[in-house]
């Protein structure tokens, strides 16, 4: 999928991040993705560049940068989830019925 959309993987599992998220900070993406801060600073880089994110001051604490998805990030987010919604019906799809609904039920208890 990363050369689909011509984005390494990383950057990818952090735009899927945001879902209905208007706004994350570095620090909660880092443990949503559980990595080094370090490593989102890396992700966000290159995300910026691309244009897909923006960053803001917290109006709570300037201290914070809020990371909110551009209009081009919003699509490609949108894109993006279309894809995965459309493979993971294709996956089930691929279960007997009753299978289906074991891997379900497991898949919500996760």
């Amino acid at each position: 999928m990363s050369k689909k959309f011509d984005i390494p993987e990383a950057e990818l599992r952090c735009l899927m991040l945001f879902g209905e998220e208007r706004y994350l900070t570095a620090k909660g993406i880092s443990q949503k993705l559980d990595v080094a801060k370090s490593r989102v600073t890396k992700i966000l880089n290159g995300l910026l560049h691309k244009k897909l994110v923006a960053s803001i001051d917290d109006p709570k604490d300037a201290r914070i940068k809020l990371i909110g998805l551009t209009p081009e990030g919003q699509r490609r987010s949108k894109e993006l989830g279309a894809i995965m919604t459309d493979l993971h019906q294709k996956l089930l799809l691929e279960f007997e019925p009753e299978q289906r609904k074991m891997v379900i039920s497991c898949l919500e208890v996760l």
